[in-house]
């Protein structure tokens, strides 16, 4: 892995303009296939990425499964104050990524990529090994702006954005057994383009001397096309074109230096992605949240309590599956919520302890979600929303022996959950419990160093075996004795975390 990062900046009393570069290249070997419930429990540091068997029954690796991606980043930043209330804001940006996915496939099927059947001593083959790439190439670029107004009781804001991307994505074949193909053979070939243009208005009022009002007005344009095929002569063709009108408002409340309170809504929406389309015919999720909420600071101590309820219509949950590159696969669940309260503090201890706990309690549900099992299209009623622990607790305590040394155990539980939204066990991952031990230590100056830190992080200090993600789905097959004919399997994978590790840095300031 490589990366780098430069910057310039001119200013004076009234301008700035800064000029950023930056980018890196990563080649990591892929671990995304998850292993199953069995191998878990037997061999939890497995990795069947790359794993094929030759003809006599040995096992081999694929040594170049890899994920193999270049990014490189250009940002241009203009920022001018035009008199004592009023200030703009210019943004210039392009990145260009561009790499591939290497992969060892056992037993490709000939019609999946156009390959010829061959006669190989005299048994007529329609499926081969191979090596494929599946490369993307892609341009994102665009702009931003703003103008700002500030003076007492008012400030206001309006600006906007206007981006595009233009992604290419292409197969390449780098070997097959057979198939009568050839080395650089085209597999498949599409483009994706967006644009995604946006203006919004927003303002903050200080009513009286105790409640402040904001109001945020944007309306969000995107137009979305797919032109080409995927692997397997899949046509992806696809135009769509969103206008979200996204309104948010709220205010606070001071009631007395240390304590205020807070009620606000906002209307958001969310387009579906790429992965969505080439999915399904998936709908823009549509959300209203309302939150409320109390904020306490003094010298010693602060907290911050908040309540929500988030209300979806189409939201696009993830159905626990992923795609052939990993990608997780999101499908709409009509009407869903979320309700929970939120609960952070920081608490001074002395002059030399910190105590920072938060807790998150929610119930995520779908209402009346459908799904078809064995053939026919069930009704489950109220089901759990995928990847959404009802419990999760954080606690970090810092104690500080020395003026420059920082020592912290960081601590987090994390409930059970599900993978899919059909509340099945087979699509459970457990809660778990871990810590970790983090050192910063500052030495200051030295030389012609502005500062030098030391870091040093135990990652799961007391080597607990856990699982905190993995995927889930379902399949169809055959079977008459079923009255519909058809009966619904499911498949699982899981993704274990390291034990006891251990990091270690130091940061250099000129």
């Amino acid at each position: 892995m490589k990366s780098y990062y430069f910057s310039g900046t001119y200013f004076d009393d009234k301008t700035q303009i800064k000029a950023i570069a930056f980018g890196g290249s990563e080649v990591t070997y892929q671990a995304w296939f998850g292993i199953d419930k069995e191998t878990l429990k037997t061999n939890r540091r497995f990795n069947p990425a790359g794993m094929y068997t030759d003809d006599q029954g040995n096992v081999f690796f694929y040594e170049n499964q890899v994920d193999d991606y270049k990014q490189d980043n250009y940002q241009l930043h203009f920022y001018r104050k035009l008199n004592e209330n009023w200030s703009a804001n210019l943004a210039f940006h392009y990145t260009f990524g561009r790499g591939f996915f290497e992969e060892y496939k056992e037993d490709a099927d000939f019609d999946t990529y156009g390959f010829t059947p061959v006669l190989v001593n005299g048994n007529l083959l329609n499926s081969t090994d191979l090596v494929q790439r599946q490369w993307l190439d892609n341009d994102f670029y665009g702009t931003t702006f703003s103008l700002k107004y500030k003076s007492k009781p008012v400030e206001f804001d309006l600006g906007g954005a206007w981006n595009r991307y233009d992604g290419e994505h292409f197969g390449k074949l780098v070997f097959a057994q057979f198939g009568g193909s050839k080395p650089g053979q085209e597999l498949y070939f599409n483009v994706g383009n967006k644009t995604d243009a946006n203006i919004y208005a927003k303002a903050n009022y200080q009513l009286t001397e105790k409640l402040s009002l904001y109001g945020d007005l944007q309306l969000r344009y995107i137009d979305y096309s797919i032109r080409g095929e995927d692997l397997g002569f899949v046509d992806l063709g696809t135009k769509e074109f969103f206008t979200f009108f996204n309104p948010k408002g709220g205010l606070t409340y001071q009631l007395n230096e240390q304590n205020n309170l807070y009620a606000s809504y906002a209307k958001a929406h969310r387009e579906p992605n790429r992965t969505d389309f080439e999915n399904g015919n998936p709908e823009p999720e549509s959300l209203d949240d309302y939150e409320a909420g109390w904020r306490y600071k003094d010298a010693k101590k602060a907290i911050n309590l908040n309540v929500y309820w988030m209300d979806y219509s189409n939201q696009l949950v993830l159905t626990g599956a992923l795609d052939n590159v990993g990608n997780p696969i999101r499908q709409n669940s009509g009407e869903s919520y979320r309700l929970g309260v939120e609960a952070e503090a920081t608490f001074m201890l002395g002059n030399q302890w910190i105590w920072s706990p938060n807790v998150a309690f929610s119930t995520n549900k779908n209402r009346n979600f459908k799904a078809s099992l064995d053939g026919e299209t069930v009704d489950l009623g109220t089901t759990h929303l995928p990847f959404s622990p009802e419990i999760v607790l954080n606690n970090t305590i810092t104690f500080m022996p020395l003026p420059n040394l920082e020592i912290s155990l960081l601590s987090k539980y994390v409930d059970e959950q599900y993978m899919g939204n059909l509340n099945l066990s087979s699509s459970k991952l457990d809660s778990y419990f871990v810590n970790d031990l983090s050192a910063r230590y500052s030495l200051g100056a030295w030389e012609f160093f502005k500062d030098i830190t030391f870091t040093f992080l135990v990652n799961n200090i007391f080597d607990r075996q856990y699982v905190s993600n993995g995927f889930w789905g379902t399949f169809d097959f055959e079977n008459p004795d079923k009255p519909s004919g058809t009966e619904t399997g499911f498949f699982s994978g899981f993704y274990p975390q390291a034990g006891i590790h251990v990091l270690g840095g130091i940061s250099l300031k000129f």
